[in-house]
């Protein structure tokens, strides 16, 4: 679970909610009308864009991306590439049947490493794979970004239609505050949708997609060196440099040691 999604989110709204109650009264800020123009609109917009499929698909990978996932690190990739190419040097592929690995992709390619597929085939359907998870996350992470343009944007567009009603009601002094509440509320409400949710998972998806496309490089290459019979030793030389530096130099300072 990633605490520094959760962590983050609760302290914003917690700040909020904790100004708010300094000042007056929270239900003062809850305004249905604001919220159907913000939310509903928003959503409309995101799904004029793109195709319901790939909303609903979005929604699922931002929601297991940043609250669920647990990333594993290049470092673990490497060690256990690492660790098939010593199995298959003592034991032949077939002893990849009974390992266990973490990453889904790694599995897979273990997998027909032990059933003896051609090289070009794992190859192929391990990048088709890659493919097709990075998409995912390229489009969650422009549906999240879409919904925190259309977000505030929504929110002028309430305020708008705040002040129409307002200036539309100058006679009628009871119907002055709650246009002006539409007004004032829906700008609230896209700013805090925008800036506390849509936009920092929008960021997180962009960065994972940069994470993982390492990641998966580093694991198809990995498995293509052990299908291909070379020795742990020069599996790992050549997948260190898709280690962050900090991990290369500790991996460096290890082995010499």
């Amino acid at each position: 679970m990633d605490i520094a999604t959760i962590l983050g989110m609760l302290v914003g709204a917690g700040f909020i909610v904790v100004s708010i109650m300094m000042g007056g009264s929270f239900s003062q800020f809850i305004d249905g009308p604001s919220a159907m123009i913000v939310i509903g609109g928003g959503l409309a917009a995101t799904l004029i864009r793109f195709p319901l499929s790939g909303v609903i698909t979005a929604f699922a990978t931002g929601g297991k991306v940043a609250f669920a996932h647990k990333g594993i690190e290049p470092r673990e990739i490497l060690d256990q590439v690492s660790e098939m190419g010593d199995i298959v040097r003592k034991t032949g592929p077939l002893g990849l049947e009974n390992i266990e690995l973490t990453e889904p992709n790694l599995k897979r390619g273990a997998q027909f490493i032990a059933d003896g597929y051609d090289l070009n085939f794992i190859k192929e359907s391990m990048e088709l794979a890659r493919d097709q998870y990075l998409t995912r996350l390229s489009e969650g992470q422009r549906v999240f970004k879409a919904l925190g343009d259309a977000a505030p944007a929504f929110g002028m567009i309430g305020t708008l239609v705040g002040l129409v009603q307002m200036l539309a009601n100058m006679d009628d002094p009871s119907k002055i505050g709650p246009a002006m509440a539409i007004a004032l509320l829906t700008t609230l409400y896209g700013a805090v949708i925008s800036n506390l949710v849509c936009l920092p998972l929008s960021d997180k998806l962009t960065a994972k997609l940069a994470v993982e496309e390492i990641n998966q490089t580093l694991i198809i290459d990995g498995v293509v060196a052990v299908r291909d019979g070379k020795s742990p030793a020069l599996i790992r030389e050549m997948l260190i440099a898709y280690l962050p530096e900090k991990h290369q130099s500790a991996l460096l300072e290890e082995e010499a040691a």
